[in-house]
This record gives C-alpha cells, sequence and structure tokens, in this order.
C-alpha cells in the first residue's frame, strides 16, 4: 500500500487486522456459552451449531440487559450497555432458551 492510505473497513472507517479477530473470539464464545447453556438447560435442545452460536452471543447480550438493570452506568456516561461476563452470558443463555421455548420457537 502506498504511504498515507488506510485499509478500510465495511463501514468506510479505518480498520485493522483486530476486527476479525474479535467477529471469530465472538463466534468462538457464543458457540462455548450456548453449549453451556444447552448442556444446562433440564429439555433436550437440538440446536445445532449455528444455533448454539446464536443463543450465546444472544445471550451475552441478555446478560448485559441484566447486568444493567442491577448496576446502571453512572449518570452522563456513555455505556449504554454493560459488557456481560461469561457467567451472565450463561445466565443470559438460559433466560434466552426459556424465553424461546414458552414462544415455542425451539
Amino acid at each position: 500500500m502506498a504511504a498515507g492510505c488506510a485499509k478500510l473497513g465495511a463501514f468506510g472507517q479505518e480498520s485493522n487486522g483486530r476486527d476479525i479477530m474479535h467477529i471469530i473470539r465472538m463466534l468462538i464464545v457464543g458457540l462455548i456459552v450456548g453449549g453451556i447453556a444447552a448442556f444446562l438447560y433440564p429439555h433436550n435442545q437440538h440446536l445445532g451449531f449455528i444455533g448454539l452460536t446464536a443463543v450465546g452471543i444472544g445471550g451475552s447480550f441478555v446478560g448485559g440487559f441484566i447486568t444493567h438493570l442491577i448496576s446502571p452506568p453512572a449518570p452522563g456516561s456513555s455505556q449504554a450497555l454493560h459488557p456481560a461476563g461469561f457467567l451472565m452470558s450463561i445466565i443470559g443463555a438460559l433466560v434466552l432458551i426459556f424465553g424461546l421455548r414458552l414462544l415455542h420457537l425451539l
């Protein structure tokens, strides 16, 4: 690349090699969290690879929302959602599986 030319990402922002690694890490952790949640849930779950990953990633968002309800950010903070830790991600995935089963989507 010529000097001064930046590699642009999906939305025209400057991109580095860490973006793709972040996505890969998110998918791997989502798969692990979804697998643990499906194992801990009392009913047999047949979600598959993509389903487990989606439940794990969705569980992380649900866990972050639960964390936000328990411990809201300081006033004036720009942080909209708390990042969910591994344990809260599993709890969020369990809540998500419960909700999906309640709606007969699983």
